[in-house]
């Protein structure tokens, strides 16, 4: 039997992207919002630290195994920021719309934030950070921690029309193309969030004694 576990988010394309690294790995993965749960608080300044809080929130609530991804992108220019603050790197007031709208508005934001603030910096590498961290309960002692990075470089000009958030802008020199090129199949065997994945089928494999 599967072991259900709660994803401590509600975006439906990293849950997909998920879905498709723990394949073949024997859990069922849901989304939090699928139970009811809220998004829980992001206080810190580490990825491991809103990773963990994620993850005990969603375990709490649940009653039972959960996992949390906190990602971003860091750029050397500036300090490693936009890090943990990725997804609301912008300011902006978002309009009464879905979720996936209110997404594209806030992305299209960070986007254009991000070129503005590396304007006449001639070091534009960067690097995609995918932190999971899994717990079998809200007071587990011993967190399952993976961590993926994806090295490449922020260019001016956005290209391509997969992927979402920064994607656009990450060009990835060693596939000659910007993340939102690439098709899901190959960003799947490459990004920050498949490394830290393969990691973190070991472990549950390992730990949890999954098959």
């Amino acid at each position: 039997m599967n072991m259900r576990l709660v994803l401590a988010s509600n975006n439906r394309k990293k849950l997909g992207e998920l879905q498709a690294l723990f394949n073949g790995l024997a859990v069922e993965l849901i989304t939090q919002g699928e139970l009811g749960i809220t998004e829980a608080e992001e206080p810190y300044g580490t990825f491991i630290e809103n990773g963990l809080a994620k993850a005990r929130h969603a375990a709490a609530q649940s009653k039972g195994p959960a996992i949390a991804d906190d990602s971003g992108l860091c750029v050397d220019a500036l300090g490693g920021a936009p890090g943990v603050g990725s997804a609301h790197f912008a300011s902006v007031v978002l309009p009464d719309a879905d979720r996936e709208a209110q997404r594209r508005v806030q992305d299209a934001a960070n986007n254009e934030l991000l070129i503005e603030r590396l304007q006449g910096q001639p070091d534009r590498s960067a690097r995609f950070v995918s932190t999971l961290v899994a717990v079998r309960s809200a007071d587990d002692p011993e967190p399952l921690i993976a961590v993926g990075r994806w090295q490449g470089r922020i260019v001016d000009d956005a290209s391509g029309d997969g992927g979402f958030g920064y994607d656009p802008l990450m060009f990835i020199p060693a596939l000659g193309c910007t993340v939102a090129a690439l098709d899901a199949a190959t960003k799947n065997a490459h990004s920050h969030r498949a490394l830290a994945a393969a990691q973190m089928r070991v472990l549950m494999r390992e730990v949890w004694r999954l098959g």
